[in-house]
């Protein structure tokens, strides 16, 4: 796969809230940042973020709006969309991922901080 194969198939494991597709295309020293907020370090501490997240909702779509890509660097604007019951919520942002050897090892995630906050805690 190339890296932007990859990232695709992250992002579309993520959306379906399978994690252990999603978490088998990363490294397992991968480092995820999203700015602003704590880096995690590692495979499985990455999941144990993403799952109480990904699992208490009831549609996660991640729409890509721009792209670009090379043998190894993916970069997307995006916009996340979370729901939970009747709440929704679309957070807007920036997305880095470095790819190697088929696995990537380094995502980074830049949004304005305080508007993700206060969207997520309307979602509950």
């Amino acid at each position: 796969m190339t890296a932007e194969e990859t990232v695709n198939a992250f992002l579309a494991a993520c959306e379906r809230v399978d994690l252990a597709a999603a978490i088998a295309l990363l490294a397992d020293d991968i480092r995820y940042e999203n700015v602003g907020m704590n880096v995690i370090e590692g495979a499985a501490a990455t999941r144990q973020f993403l799952e109480p997240f990904l699992g208490g909702c009831d549609e996660v779509i991640w729409e890509v709006h721009h792209q670009v890509a090379d043998d190894r660097v993916v970069m997307n604007e995006r916009t996340d969309r979370f729901r939970k019951g009747d709440a929704s919520i679309g957070i807007h942002l920036m997305g880095v991922f470095v790819v190697e050897d088929g696995k990537i090892t380094e995502w980074r995630d830049f949004f304005d901080v305080a508007a993700a906050g206060a969207q997520l805690a309307a979602l509950g």
